[in-house]
């Protein structure tokens, strides 16, 4: 699993699409939590994520939707720019 981020110790990634569900989702891990979070939607999926992660990962989400989105579609993993 391609890890397209990282920052503020929260580590980003985006699964094979031959081992991924729809919808479009990203994983995010922090500590011992973990999580998937909805592309378009940006509602945690599946996971334990804190509140205090989802709101930072949110508009991170939200500015690099595009990226994310072609990254879904056509596999081809590049890295994104973290929050500063």
């Amino acid at each position: 699993m391609p890890t397209i981020s990282e920052f503020y110790g929260i580590k980003i990634s985006i699964n094979f699409i031959g081992t991924e569900h729809n919808p479009p989702h990203i994983h995010v891990y922090y500590g011992s939590t973990k999580g998937s979070v909805d592309i378009l939607t940006l509602k945690l999926i599946k996971g334990n994520l804190t509140s205090r992660t989802m709101s930072i990962i949110k508009p991170w989400v939200k500015v690099n939707q595009k990226d994310l989105l072609t990254i879904w579609k056509t596999q081809k993993f590049k890295k994104i720019a973290p929050l500063e």
